[in-house]
Parts: C-alpha cells; sequence; structure tokens
C-alpha cells in the first residue's frame, strides 16, 4: 500500500506545526553563532555543511528532521543582517512582517505570467506598481513600474527599453556606476558604456556634457542615486540640465537602487530633486525598504515605454482572451514564472504607510551621522566623508591598504563583526553600512572597539 503524499502548502494545520519547527530552528542556529557571522571563516563552516550528510539519500530521514537540521545550519552559518554589527553591504534586515507576508505568497505560489494563476496579486501588483510609479513621477501623465528581482534586473531593463527606442544608442555612465551597467551593455550587444570622470566620487556635469559633445548619435545617461561604495548621489539636476540641452537623443535612466526610497522621507527627499527628470529609474525596496529579497522596481515616465516589451505565448495570454478583458502580464517581465513579490511590499506599505517607511529611513541616516560624529571624536581613526545616506567610510589613522584589508578579514574569520571595503581616492577604507534601525549607540561604539582591538595584534 502506498503511502499517503506529503502535505502541501495550503494544508494550514501542517504549514503552522513545520513553521513552528524552523522558527526553532531558526533561534537554535542564532544562539550557537552567538554574533554576526560564523567563526572560522569559509573552510570551517564548509565543512560543517558537508558534515550534515547525504544531500540526496536513497531513503529521506523525514520532513521535520530535514527542517530542523537543515534551518538550524543555515541559522548557525549565516551572515545575520539583523544583528548589528552585520553591516557590510547593502543586505538589510526584512523586516518581521514583510517576511510573513512573504511565507504566504510562498505558500499560495501564484505564478505572474497570466491572470488565471494569480488573479488578485496581478491586480495588486497593477495598483502597488501605479503608486510606487506615481512616487518617482508625482508629475508624469501615465508613470508606471515593473517588479523586478532588484537593481541589476531593473538596469539592464532600462538599457533595454533605450536600445529598442535607438538600436544604435550609447550607454554613458560614471566611473562610480554600479558593476550591472558593463555586464548588461555585454548581454544586449551594446558597445563598452563611455565613463565619465567622478573625482569627487560622484559624476561631473561638466565632464558629462564633454562627453557628449563627442557623442554622435543617441545616448542614455547613466547617474546614481546611492553609490555602492559611498552612499553618494550624483547632482541630479545638473545632470537632467546636461541632458536637455543635448536634445531629444540624450536620455537620462537614474540608478536610485539604494537611495530610492528616501523618496518616502519628508526629512531626506530634497536629495533625490531631480530624480523625476529622468526617463527610468531603478529602485530597490530590499535595501532601503527593509523587504526579504528580491523586491526591485525600475519605474518609466510614461508606461508606453513598456510596450516593447509585450510578447504573445498562446497559452498565456492567447489574443482573443486578452480582447475579452484577461490581463496580459507577459509584457509586465521578462521572466515567464515569478513570485508574487509584491505581496511583502504591498503589506509593508499598507501597514507603516508612507511616514512610517520614512520614519526607518530617517533613523538609519541619523545613525550613520551618528557613527561619523564617534569616529571623528575617537583618537587613532579617520574618518573618509560625513555621510550622506546611510554608508560611513572610515580606518585607523596611519593604517596602510595592507593593514585594513587584514583588519577586516580578521574580524570575519572570528565571526565578531562584518564590515565592507571600499577604495576612496585611492586609499582602503572599512565600510559600515548601517540598515539596522535597531542599531544603538553601544553598537556603533563597538564597531570602533572592535577595529582597534584587531589594528594592534
Amino acid at each position: 500500500m502506498r503511502a499517503a503524499p506529503p502535505p502541501l502548502a495550503s494544508d494550514p494545520t501542517a504549514l503552522s506545526r513545520l513553521l513552528g519547527t524552523a522558527l526553532d530552528a531558526l533561534r537554535e542556529g542564532a544562539q550557537v553563532r552567538s554574533g554576526p557571522l560564523p567563526a572560522g571563516g569559509p573552510e570551517a563552516v564548509a565543512r560543517k555543511v558537508a558534515a550534515l550528510g547525504a544531500v540526496l539519500p536513497d531513503t529521506g530521514t523525514g520532513p521535520d528532521e530535514a527542517l530542523r537540521t537543515l534551518v538550524r545550519a543555515l541559522a548557525e552559518g549565516a551572515a545575520d543582517p539583523a544583528h548589528p554589527l552585520c553591516a557590510a553591504h547593502l543586505h538589510t534586515p526584512p523586516l518581521a512582517l514583510a517576511a510573513a507576508a512573504d511565507l504566504a505568497a510562498s505558500a499560495l505560489n501564484p505564478s505572474m505570467d497570466s491572470w488565471d494563476q494569480a488573479p488578485a496579486a496581478s491586480a495588486l501588483e497593477a495598483e502597488v506598481t501605479a503608486a510606487l510609479a506615481a512616487e518617482v513621477f508625482p508629475a508624469a501623465k501615465a508613470p508606471d513600474a515593473l517588479v523586478t528581482t532588484g537593481g541589476t534586473e531593473s538596469n539592464q531593463l532600462a538599457l533595454l527599453l533605450a536600445r529598442e527606442r535607438h538600436p544604435d544608442v550609447r550607454i554613458v555612465v560614471g566611473a562610480n556606476a554600479h558593476h550591472s551597467f558593463r555586464r548588461a551593455a555585454w548581454l544586449l550587444g551594446l558597445p563598452e558604456p563611455v565613463t565619465v570622470p567622478t573625482p569627487t566620487g560622484v559624476m561631473d556635469p561638466a565632464a558629462l556634457a564633454e562627453a557628449l559633445d563627442r557623442e554622435t548619435g543617441p545616448v542614455l545617461v547613466a547617474a546614481t542615486a546611492g553609490t555602492t561604495d559611498e552612499g553618494l548621489i550624483d547632482p541630479l539636476p545638473e545632470i537632467a540640465d546636461v541632458c536637455a540641452a543635448a536634445g531629444a537623443g540624450a536620455d537620462l535612466h537614474v540608478d536610485a537602487a539604494y537611495g530610492g526610497p528616501v523618496l518616502l522621507s519628508r526629512t531626506h527627499r530634497r536629495l533625490l530633486d531631480g530624480l523625476d527628470r529622468a526617463r527610468t529609474v531603478t529602485v530597490d525596496l530590499h535595501k532601503l525598504g527593509w523587504q526579504p529579497a528580491a523586491a526591485g522596481l525600475l519605474a518609466v515616465r510614461d508606461t508606453q515605454d513598456l510596450a516593447v516589451l509585450g510578447h504573445t505565448a498562446d497559452y498565456l495570454n492567447a489574443d482573443d482572451d486578452t480582447e475579452a478583458g484577461l490581463p496580459d502580464l507577459l509584457g509586465r517581465s521578462l521572466r515567464t514564472t515569478r513570485r508574487p513579490d509584491v505581496l511583502k511590499t504591498a503589506v509593508t506599505l499598507r501597514a507603516f504607510g508612507r511616514s512610517g517607511v520614512g520614519a526607518l529611513v530617517d533613523r538609519c541616516m541619523d545613525l550613520a551621522q551618528e557613527f561619523a560624529d564617534l569616529v571623528e571624536k575617537a583618537a587613532g581613526f579617520d574618518l573618509h566623508a560625513r555621510p550622506v545616506l546611510t554608508t560611513v567610510l572610515f580606518r585607523p589613522t596611519d593604517a596602510d591598504d595592507t593593514t585594513v584589508a587584514a583588519i577586516r578579514r580578521t574580524l570575519l574569520a572570528e565571526g565578531r563583526a562584518v564590515l565592507g571595503r571600499a577604495r576612496a581616492e585611492g586609499v582602503l577604507w572599512l565600510k559600515a553600512t548601517l540598515l539596522n534601525p535597531h542599531t544603538t549607540s553601544g553598537d556603533l561604539a563597538r564597531f570602533l572597539t572592535l577595529v582597534e582591538g584587531s589594528t594592534h595584534r
């Protein structure tokens, strides 16, 4: 007699019990780890994972054991973005609410490629993308946005749209631009982007104007609102002026993957003045939005720009179905099957509103200023510059680049702190990217104590 098949996620009793097992395993794994990162480095972590046994045994261990063992191992070996001493990257600790919503999305498993697989999810996505596009382009008549996996996909889509408008388009980026632009140009068969100098860390409008003067064909200028290394924002109004002066053949895209959610802050939104003059804008809500990855957007000033993404597969969007009123979802992404990532964002926005999310942005930006104050006042430390967003670059005074790199790796190997590294003005700096609103003043001081202790070894 055959055994009954395992329960599905639609079985609330089974899911609830298994969720309890997973939460217990998360707690146990975090207690064993105790810090922001497992100690011992890559080899120690790999040994522990290998010791778990066969990935595909002949006979399974059962749901409870498999879930408990592997979730606990993942938690024990995690770089935990919720730990206040984990601040190397644009790797946010997700809100509990957003994670709960993401679980619901996984349990229901809508596939966002046809209406009959995602009736409510497709309607919700249309509402949320319209609302967020209006935040980016408040004066536009028909703004729109697509849900993406993050900044890399959004930037690639922006380049694709530009190529479809002008097959001979040339991409112009700052030296501070995200690496995804060069990869996207390669994938799309476009020439290597023209690079404009960024001597102060941001794009120089005068140098941009000179670069555009040398171009004879259409261009897409890609500015940045929140650089990966320093959290800087290019002078968007001046860059938009340069593009406007160059004529209709110069469009502006802004990679605001990091800085975009600052729009929701009443205190700091002026930092993004000029953003609405772009034709396309990248925004990530799994950075300054506290969403589980993935939660990216590409916003467009005019929804007609998205028409070129239209695509037909008779089993998903047959002409007669579309004519009968079934929404056509294939033009909403380059992917076919995709998760309803919009649900967690919709729940977060409804729960906390513009003011609540904006307050989280303000909190993290205040933490960056506080940490910069600590570095400036601490004997034996240098601050690169006052932070613009939530990134702070610092280093021990008189330490050379080799020492700075070694300090970071020592803290990683010991599992005591996770700091990034960034090169600015030819010098290597330690980087703290402060995205945890629960970080305290004591946590900030602890960074300096740990770095100082590693310096004198």
